[in-house]
């Protein structure tokens, strides 16, 4: 009999060697979606780029999207069930509604961030929800920090960094921009240079060269805070300066 037997059953319950595997089960299915994605910061920017598969012929590609704003000045790219991540981006943005109208202002980032991971901490405590099986990483322009990127995760964990991927090839995609890091602390250039960047990387990990119906890329910088997310037409014109590039 397999050690898991029994509890893998309920969220709540440790298994004799402290293992939660409901929460397991909710980080695999991150990868279900099999989507990659990942976001880097800037000097004065912060860009996240994602795969985008439109799995049925029947669909229209513009309602097909892992992409979403929280609040102006916040967007996120989610990873995992479709389903979860729009469960979880509407808490997210009542989560930031709630925060404006009971203090004043737009909320900051890393204030969202750990919010959200709290209450997916909650969720492996309490028996009447189950994890969300998905990853949230969202990127904003800070007023006093400059770019953000925060990255949430099933179990709660959440914490900051200069680049980060998601996905069934996270770790190709992390092993990329830790080689790119070494030398430099952020991604230099300008807001298209950043973005190129990212698509190279995303590119050179998954092995493969996009065209532009296969990217989704959002972007927030210093000169237009407001998160929004790169036309069809932007996207080809990132691809043949990285074309021209070489």
């Amino acid at each position: 009999m397999s050690n898991s037997a029994g509890f893998d059953r309920h969220i709540t319950i440790f298994s004799p060697d402290g293992r939660l595997y409901q929460v397991e089960y909710a980080f695999k299915a991150i990868n279900s979606s099999n989507i990659t994605s990942l976001a880097i910061k800037g000097k004065d920017c912060a860009v996240v780029v994602s795969q985008k598969k439109v799995p049925d012929k029947l669909l229209d590609p513009d309602t097909v999207s892992f992409l979403f704003t929280i609040a102006p000045h916040i967007g996120a790219v989610l990873n995992g069930s479709i389903a979860d991540s729009r469960a979880a981006v509407q808490r997210a943005r009542t989560e930031a509604t709630d925060f404006k109208y009971k203090y004043g202002y737009d909320v900051p980032v890393q204030v969202l961030a750990k919010r959200l991971a709290d209450i997916n901490q909650v969720y492996t405590q309490r028996a009447y929800m189950r994890p969300l099986g998905v990853a949230m990483t969202l990127v904003s322009i800070d007023e006093e920090r400059g770019p953000e990127i925060y990255k949430c995760d099933p179990a709660g964990f959440y914490t900051s960094y200069k680049a980060v991927a998601s996905g069934p090839k996270q770790q190709e995609a992390s092993n990329y921009l830790e080689k790119t890091l070494k030398t430099v602390s952020t991604f230099e250039g300008s807001l298209n240079e950043v973005i190129e960047s990212a698509i190279i990387a995303l590119s050179t990990s998954l092995a493969v060269d996009f065209r532009k119906n296969d990217l989704e890329v959002g972007v927030v910088d210093a000169q237009n805070p407001k998160f929004r997310v790169l036309s069809v037409d932007e996207i080809e014109e990132r691809l043949i300066a990285i074309a021209e590039r070489d």
